[in-house]
């Protein structure tokens, strides 16, 4: 049984699917070139911005036993939190949008050639107006219920991510193919703002990936609502 993740830096979003069995690829220009292994997740190099390399997964995976497949394809050009650079980058490439939500669109397509559930994510963007509406939105903390004692303190980044998820950040989900959206389970947030954010200003890569990283919790949460228990590896 596979997952599969595209754009996917941390593997944190499909660890509980590995933990159970499941075979996870992880589809990121980051990682290295002869690929990496980690249990059960396979942490595989892709420019997914190539449609030739988006043709080649298809052609990899059809007719195998794909169970869902996950997008967290870049925001940068299409968040509202950057539109203050909107004109710049408008300047520059004219279609810069409609390219950024092409490859939101592009893990729909993947997932619909497999025939397997999906989700994609993203915060508040353009890509509402540009592709469809969301499906389904969330914070972070509503699924920081999800996360185990002992494992609070984030493993990675633990300076950064508030304990438990407990952090704000309206994020939008755009979902097919039978995806289920799981129930809450919150903890109480910092009040206002998140301040972890706050921390991470910038341009730098290593911001770059601490900001986009999946909640744990979230991740743990999805796996539940959409595992098969009577499809257990």
């Amino acid at each position: 049984m596979i997952v599969l993740s595209l754009y996917d830096y941390t593997g944190e979003a499909v660890r509980p699917w590995a933990d159970a069995g499941y075979d996870c690829y992880c589809y990121d220009i980051q990682h290295p070139a002869e690929g990496m292994v980690d249990g059960n997740i396979h942490f595989m190099r892709a420019d997914l911005h190539d449609p030739a390399v988006l043709d080649a997964i298809i052609a990899t995976f059809s007719g195998q036993d794909v169970r869902f497949v996950m997008g967290w394809p870049v925001c940068t050009d299409m968040a509202v939190s950057g539109a203050a650079h909107f004109a710049k980058k408008r300047a520059v490439d004219p279609d810069f949008q409609i390219k950024a939500a092409g490859y939101a669109m592009d893990c729909a397509r993947v997932a619909d050639a497999l025939g397997a559930p999906y989700m994609i994510e993203n915060p508040v963007s353009v890509l509402s107006t540009l592709w469809r509406k969301p499906n389904h939105t969330f914070h972070p903390y509503e699924f920081g219920g999800y996360i185990p004692l002992g494992e609070y303190d984030h493993p990675i980044w633990p300076d950064y991510i508030a304990s438990r998820d407990a952090y704000p950040k309206k994020t939008c989900l755009w979902t097919g193919n039978g995806f289920v959206m799981p129930q809450t389970k919150p903890v109480q947030p910092e009040p206002g703002y998140s301040s972890q954010h706050r921390k991470l200003g910038g341009k730098s890569q290593k911001t770059k990936n601490i900001r986009s990283a999946t909640p744990r919790g979230f991740a743990r949460a999805i796996f539940e609502a959409n595992h098969k228990e009577t499809t257990q590896c």
